[in-house]
């Protein structure tokens, strides 16, 4: 169907994995972003310290579908 969309990008963390660092950010987003309809991941990098690998973290590109009437 066709539409418009406008994009916005988010960064989401987690000690468990990649997979969870993505579901972490768009839940979190969901409370106050409507229309959320797709995801890119952009990237994926972590965090080490002391030879331990301490988080994950993903950059992902959200596209928000953009309703009549609505500012973008």
């Amino acid at each position: 169907m066709p539409g418009t969309y406008r994009m916005i990008e988010l960064v989401g963390t987690s000690p468990v994995s990649f997979a969870e660092a993505v579901k972490v950010a768009i839940n979190e987003a969901s409370s106050s972003v409507q229309h959320m309809d797709w995801f890119e991941v952009v990237s994926q990098s972590g965090r080490i310290a002391d030879g331990k690998l301490l988080e994950f973290q993903v950059t992902l590109k959200v596209g928000c579908k953009v309703m009549s009437g609505q500012a973008v």
